[in-house]
C-alpha cells in the first residue's frame, strides 16, 4: 500500500514538471506563429470553388 503513495507522488512531480516546462515554454515565445501572418496574405483570395465564369456584361 506504501508503494501507491510512492507512485502517486511521484507522477505529480512529474505532471507539475511537464506543466512547468510547458508554461516556460509558452513565455519564452516557444508557440509563437512568425511565419503564417507572413504568408498568409499570399493565400488570402483564394477561391476553393470551380473555376470562376463570367457573367454577361463583366469584364
Amino acid at each position: 500500500m506504501y508503494i501507491i503513495f510512492i507512485l502517486i507522488a511521484i507522477s505529480v512531480l512529474v505532471a507539475a514538471g511537464f506543466l512547468a516546462a510547458f508554461l516556460w515554454a509558452v513565455r519564452s515565445g516557444q508557440y509563437d506563429d512568425d511565419y503564417t501572418p507572413a504568408v498568409r496574405m499570399l493565400f488570402e483570395n483564394e477561391v476553393s470553388g470551380g473555376p470562376k465564369t463570367k457573367k454577361p456584361g463583366q469584364k
